[in-house]
Formats: structure tokens, sequence, C-alpha cells
């Protein structure tokens, strides 16, 4: 049975901002190394950048009959992500589309599967993230549902969870520690800042990173 559900609490302007000045990496590892999307999903731009609630969409492969649906239920500032099977073989988004996505407000597109007409896409500015580039086109003929539990690049998303992305890659933070992980964001900066005026300051990095007693532990001999 097709079901389209709203998101069933969304975060608030303060949770996504205050998460939005982190890059995803810094993100993943304050979290305790978590969250983190395959590799495999990459910007089609390495400019592009997006954070935001997840409205999450489940669409058969090669098809995208779903995500057009998710596109019209979704909000402004909403991430689409889409759960297809990592089904590479299948263009399930283009320019069209991002074109009705920028209309409506939405604040980006995570699939994996693939997308097309990337060069427009790039002109376009909307960030999109996808497993592929792929130009072959897909059906519209299988209904599921909207803003249940997914699991897109090896990691379960909820609707509502907050999806940060850039070059590097995609990390998703669980809605309700969405303030707690910024704050460990922000220390996380300020402690990287202090490694780098060390290094500024001539400090090796077996000094600044306290190296010493465990290479020593570890039996290392430098070698005159």
């Amino acid at each position: 049975m097709t079901h389209i559900k709203k998101m069933p609490v969304r975060p608030s302007t303060a949770e996504i901002e205050a998460l939005a000045k982190f890059s995803p990496a810094t993100i993943h590892e304050a979290q305790g190394r978590r969250g983190a999307l395959s590799s495999r999903i990459k910007p089609v731009d390495y400019r592009m950048k997006l954070c935001g609630p997840a409205f999450t969409v489940r669409c058969a492969p090669r098809d995208n009959i779903m995500l057009q649906l998710a596109i019209n239920y979704a909000q402004p500032g909403d991430i689409i992500v889409v759960s297809a099977g990592e089904y590479e073989e299948a263009g399930s988004f283009g320019d069209v589309l991002a074109n009705a996505c920028l209309a409506k407000g939405i604040g980006g597109l995570v699939t994996d599967s693939g997308v097309r007409d990337t060069l427009q896409l790039r002109e376009l500015g909307f960030p999109v993230f996808s497993l592929s580039v792929c130009i072959k086109g897909t059906v519209k003929e299988t209904l599921a549902s909207t803003n249940d539990p997914i699991v897109v690049g090896g990691e379960l998303i909820h609707p509502g969870d907050i999806i940060v992305g850039d070059a590097d890659g995609l990390v998703v933070v669980r809605q309700e520690e969405a303030l707690e992980v910024a704050g460990l964001s922000q220390a996380r900066e300020e402690a990287e800042a202090e490694y780098i005026a060390a290094y500024k300051a001539g400090k090796s990095v077996i000094e600044v990173s306290k190296l010493e007693p465990v290479l020593k532990a570890k039996g290392l001999i430098v070698e005159a």
C-alpha cells in the first residue's frame, strides 16, 4: 500500500543552523565517527553543500514516480533522500526535476541511484549527491512510501534526521542529538585551530599529537 506521510517531527531552524556551520568530516568525528554515508555518494559539483531535514522516500530501481511525489510533498529546506536499491544504471533525476525543486525551495537531493544532466545541474546550483551519473531513463510504475526509515549509503536515516553534505561526502545526525553534536563539533574545530597554531609556531606533529609515548610503547626506533 502507498503511504504519503508528512515528516513526523521537524528539526528547528536553530538545530539546522547550528550544524550547517561544520563540515561533514568534522561532524562525523565529533559524534564518535558515526553517521558517514558511503563515500561512493558524492556531489555532482564539488562546490555543492547541503544541510537540512531528511524527507525520505523509497523508489523501485529505475523508477522515479515516488521521487516526483516526494518533490511534490516536500517543504522548503527539506533534503529529499532516496533509497532506490543502490541501482547505478539509471538517471532518475535531471535538470527538469531540479527546476521543480528550486521552485519549491527544496534544499537538496541525496540518492543511491544515478542522475543525469550534470552540466545543467551545476549551472543551476541545486545540490545533488548521487551514487552515479547515468544517461539511462526511468519508468513511472511502482508506488511505495515517504517518510519511513530507510537505509542509504549504509546508514539508517529517519525522516527529520539532519543531513549535512559537502565536497567530501555526507553525514547524518539524529534529530534529537543535533545541538549536542553541534557543540562537540565546535569543540573539535577549536582544538584543531590550536593544533594549526602550534604547527605554525614550529612544533612537530609528534609534539602536537603527543605521539612520543605511543611510539615508544610500540617499539619505534629512529636511526641516526
